[in-house]
């Protein structure tokens, strides 16, 4: 009986299989290099398929086909979805420089076919080693004294657009240039962007480089911040250089005459690179501005609406007043109402959904106006006007919103006659009876003075108290600011509660699961503790300076090991994480007791 229970329930499952659409996708490098090995991947989302790959012409085919196959099953909702990967690998070696287009892979499954998209593949001479290419040297601060050269390694800030008008936008882009081996990107340090009003893009976190043929160089390339830039004067402006800490893998000696290549180790050593600074041209808006012009510089449409046309004396009445389109709509100003005297106005309540994305800002700003009546009859809200700045066309367009009337009421509370002033009617005049009250006759309880402390005993002696209070403090601050003038030795006693702080941080990274949060603050709590305590410039610290300035301070071998082990746990924890809560806490105690003991030694 459960035989066949089983034999329904297996049924069961596979008529609940989500069928999926057959797809083949090729994967391959953009860019190679001549005479550089590579590899094409197909991949099928089905199996039971016979596959037949392209002519590789211009390539010489070195291995293949070599097929892998996986399946997982999982239950969403009470349905099986199974997915299915067959993947066929190429490998091929560069022959010759060109451009090459390889035909589709194709794989048939039951007398179907399915095709993948054609391949598009650059081949380069790499003339880097013996040519250096023009605009690729750029002024690389080795902080561990490398050798690496410049062609190499480098940065640029790349903007779209080096002629703009005041406000209107550009995107710059932070973007990472590597031939060698990169452990990780460290830390970033933008300038102040003086001159512009910066807005952040959401960047997707950089985890590969892609490769890309520069000037006929092969670069492994990656973009690592994206923004929005606002010029907010005219003239040339200066982006100064962004500078970025990158970590070098560099391999450690081996002794081993016949193992070494094999069991060869790894170190990080950060290394300081900066871009060129970027000169951007900003020509101020031409012409007269109008007099309605609203500060926006890009491309908008203008829309309004009231919530009512009938209201009584004194209620509200709500316009509100829409700008949408695309431009620097954050520095929108409100628009210009010119209404009756007997209407009054109220600061608008402003609300905006603008996003940012490559192409610019966009979305809408909306002004909601509330407006209240002081006096019955038919009012008129006149047409607003609003102008903005077109880059596109460049010239300012002019927009209005369509002319309002509405009624006010006369209230029941409205019954003496409207007192008109100058031929303008206000609203009604109306005697309360109690403006003026009669004044207070009682004098109420009256208390004796007392006598003025100045002429007490205890006054003179509460006097010298306060006094030497007074110089006692003033010879405290003295001692204080002499000896926080001395900013290495403030710096070596403040360490290890900045270093606390930092520590604190990750442990709640810890407790929050982002373990790589985690490592990344112990080892900014390690560096900067190292940095205050030995008074080593963070641009100037390395592990071997480091380890040598300890030796020097006569501090126990056994710190100095625990220091190395923790930096070497984090580091490897970061580039390649695997490591459990466990151990994160074992690095967690293992940093406290460094700092512990550093601080009783010295």
């Amino acid at each position: 009986m459960k035989k066949y229970f089983g034999y329904i329930t297996l049924f069961l499952l596979s008529v609940n299989l989500q069928a999926q659409d057959v797809e083949l996708k090729a994967q391959y490098p953009p860019v190679v290099a001549e005479g550089e090995q590579f590899a094409i991947s197909w991949n099928a989302n089905a199996s039971g398929g016979e596959f037949t790959a392209p002519d590789f012409s211009g390539f010489y085919k070195l291995a293949g086909p070599q097929t892998s196959f996986s399946e997982s099953m999982q239950m969403i909702n009470g349905k099986v979805m199974r997915a299915t990967s067959y993947t066929y690998v190429y490998y091929l070696q560069a022959m010759t420089a060109g451009r090459f287009v390889l035909g589709p892979g194709i794989i048939r499954i039951k007398n179907k076919e399915y095709r993948s998209d054609s391949i598009y593949i650059e081949v380069v001479k790499d003339q880097a080693a013996s040519q250096p290419q023009q605009g690729n040297n750029q002024n690389v601060k080795d902080a561990t004294g490398g050798n690496i050269p410049g062609t190499d390694l480098f940065i640029r800030l790349i903007v779209n657009k080096n002629d703009v008008y005041q406000g209107e936008h550009l995107i710059a882009s932070l973007k990472l240039y590597s031939k060698i081996d990169l452990g990780g990107l460290n830390e970033v340090k933008f300038p102040d962007f003086s001159g512009f009003v910066k807005e952040d893009l959401q960047t997707p976190q950089l985890r590969a480089l892609q490769r890309e043929n520069v000037n006929g160089v092969v670069y492994g390339t990656g973009i690592i911040q994206q923004f929005l830039l606002y010029p907010q004067i005219t003239g040339e402006i200066t982006i100064n250089p962004v500078e970025l800490t990158v970590l070098l893998q560099q391999k450690s000696n081996s002794q081993d005459p016949f193992f070494g290549g094999f069991f060869d180790t790894y170190t990080n050593v950060p290394k300081v690179i900066v871009t060129q600074p970027v000169k951007i041209t900003v020509r101020p808006l031409p012409g007269n501005k109008p007099a309605d012009f609203s500060g926006i510089v890009g491309k908008i449409d203008l829309t309004s609406s009231i919530n009512k046309d009938s209201v009584d004396v004194n209620d509200a009445v709500n316009l509100k007043i829409t700008v949408s389109g695309s431009g620097n709509l954050r520095f929108a100003g409100k628009p210009d109402l010119k209404l009756p005297a007997d209407i009054e106005l109220y600061e608008p309540k402003v609300t905006d959904n603008i996003k940012n994305n490559v192409s610019g800002s966009s979305g809408q700003k909306s002004f909601e106006y509330v407006l209240i009546p002081r006096h019955y009859g038919s009012f008129t809200i006149p047409a607003v006007s609003y102008s903005y700045f077109n880059p596109e066309t460049r010239r300012y367009e002019k927009l209005s919103t369509r002319e309002y009337t509405f009624y006010a009421r006369k209230g029941t509370d409205q019954g003496a006659p409207a007192t008109v002033y100058g031929g303008v009617s206000k609203e009604d005049v109306k005697y309360l009876g109690r403006d003026i009250r009669f004044i207070k006759n009682d004098p109420g309880v009256l208390k004796k003075a007392m006598a003025q402390y100045i002429g007490m005993k205890s006054y003179y002696s509460w006097f010298a108290v306060a006094f030497f209070i007074f110089v006692a403090i003033l010879i405290l601050r003295r001692e204080t600011i002499r000896r926080n003038a001395d900013i290495s030795a403030v710096r070596n006693r403040k360490a290890a509660k900045v270093a606390g702080k930092r520590l604190n941080e990750a442990s709640k990274c810890l407790k929050s699961g982002m373990t790589d949060r985690f490592h990344e603050e112990i080892l900014k709590a390690l560096w900067g503790y190292l940095s205050d305590k030995l008074s080593i410039p963070v641009s100037e610290l390395t592990r071997v300076s480091a380890v040598e300035a300890l030796r020097n301070t006569e501090v126990n071998e056994d710190i100095i090991l625990t220091l190395t082990d923790v930096l070497d746990k984090c580091e490897f924890a970061r580039y390649a994480p695997a490591s459990s809560d466990t151990e994160a806490q074992d690095i967690y105690n293992a940093a406290m007791l460094f700092i512990r003991s550093i601080e009783n030694s010295l």
